[in-house]
């Protein structure tokens, strides 16, 4: 495999999806060596047919506001890879929704899924419809109108929705309960459903608390942990949140949090009153984070994010690229110690560069935010066996699942002077398996 020439042709074919080359090129350029060990994948013009998406759905949303006006957004469905079992992964709602940032999560998703162990393919949809400012009223009428489109594709042997942006259990919930009417079949086809119609016990907490359980396995490595810590998290929302919490519980100190608007810096620390407060102002109320700090009288910066602030641990749990090249030299120079991603792709290719010239622990999302997809397996597990587990059983299992993907990333990741490569060790460890079903199952 040339891994440029591959790109150069991805390029051609699909110009202008910027995020979506960005994420091929971080995975050829570390998958490359151990590609080239296996002619058969070569003859088998494997790595083209594992960039580009099996399938991708496009559809116009029609949907009526509270003023009676008719308002049209765009859908998406990208059905990316199913060699090792149903295509997975969230619908997101954001104005910033483009094909483009689809198919890069869909990609992503595929390898990231792959790494959990659980037979899962990979998928991504959503649309530029935001939920922001709309009424209850509006979100439903929007994602039934949504469904409406979708369902035909969707199946829970074929392709299982989740939540991502803009979508949280109330989306979910008008999901499911458009697909039920339109199937007339009660069935596990969406994850991150309510506990009270087939949802799994902590699949709220999993992403943010899976991104910790890495975490703490790459400083366990170091002889370290948690304990004392400072750490910036990114973001307000769910990942974030829970992310905070974990951090909290194990003995570390949540200074920073953010969302669109700016960021909070709270140098007494994020505690347990506080993040309930940001808990019920972002889930409850939709409020914006400036509010904590008039609350709290601590240190707002309006259109920033937090990389410029003192800490140990960075824990970017916003969007994609929020931390850039400069961001990264910041970080490195207030004596970051480890970075690890609760959201997808958040550091640009030259940040990454940054920490890794560093020599600093780096995990990127596809290995270190791959507790939430894990958990969706499990509820889907759950949902087919018509059982449901305690608090208890499903994080015992996410652990475990997060130490495997840790190990796995360890064992292709290690460098000659011993410094863990975690982009390559997940790019690779994920790659090799989705790479061998696809040639057992023939040229399709």
């Amino acid at each position: 495999m040339n891994a440029v020439k591959v790109l150069e042709d991805l390029k051609r074919r699909f110009p202008n999806e910027f995020e979506y080359h960005q994420a091929v090129e971080e995975v050829l350029s570390t998958i490359e060596e151990e590609y080239n060990k296996h002619p058969e994948f070569d003859k088998a013009n494997l790595i083209e047919r594992l960039c580009i998406p099996d399938r991708v759905f496009q559809f116009r949303v029609t949907w009526m506001d509270d003023r009676g006006n008719i308002r049209t957004n765009m859908g998406y469905r990208v059905q990316h890879n199913n060699a090792i079992g149903p295509y997975k992964g969230g619908i997101r709602f954001h104005s910033s929704v483009n094909l483009s940032i689809l198919k890069f999560l869909a990609f992503e998703q595929t390898f990231k899924n792959s790494l959990t162990t659980l037979p899962m393919g990979g998928g991504k949809g959503g649309s530029d419809f935001s939920p922001r400012g709309k009424s209850n009223a509006e979100v439903m009428r929007f994602v039934q109108a949504f469904m409406l489109e979708l369902w035909r594709h969707i199946g829970p042997e074929t392709d299982v929705p989740a939540g991502d942006i803009g979508v949280g259990g109330r989306e979910v919930g008008y999901m499911f309960g458009m697909y039920k009417k339109l199937t007339r079949e009660f069935t596990g086809t969406l994850t991150g459903k309510g506990q009270e119609f087939g949802g799994s016990l902590i699949r709220p907490e999993a992403t943010g608390y899976g991104n910790i359980y890495f975490l703490m396995e790459m400083l366990k490595n170091k002889g370290t942990d948690l304990k004392d810590k400072v750490c910036l998290v990114s973001g307000s929302g769910n990942v974030a949140q829970y992310t905070a919490e974990k951090v909290l519980e194990l003995g570390g100190k949540v200074v920073t949090m953010s969302d669109s608007d700016g960021y909070i810096y709270d140098p007494a620390g994020i505690d347990r009153e506080k993040l309930n407060y940001i808990m019920e102002l972002k889930n409850l109320y939709r409020g914006r984070i400036r509010e904590y700090a008039e609350k709290y009288g601590c240190k707002y910066v309006e259109g920033a994010r937090p990389w410029s602030e003192k800490g140990d641990i960075a824990l970017p749990s916003a969007t994609q690229n929020e931390i850039n090249g400069e961001d990264a030299e910041k970080l490195i120079a207030n004596g970051v110690i480890a970075v690890s991603e609760g959201a997808n792709m958040p550091s640009t290719p030259e940040a990454i560069r940054v920490f890794q010239d560093a020599k600093i622990l780096y995990a990127p999302g596809k290995a270190a935010n791959a507790g939430g997809v894990s958990v969706s397996g499990l509820e889907m597990t759950q949902n087919s066996i018509k059982l449901s587990w305690s608090s208890e059983e499903v994080d015992e299992k996410l652990k475990s699942i997060m130490k495997n993907i840790h190990e796995s990333c360890v064992k292709y990741g290690t460098e000659d002077d011993g410094y863990v490569n975690y982009v390559k060790g997940a790019n690779v460890a994920g790659f090799m398996k989705v790479a061998k079903a696809m040639m057992a199952q023939g040229i399709l």
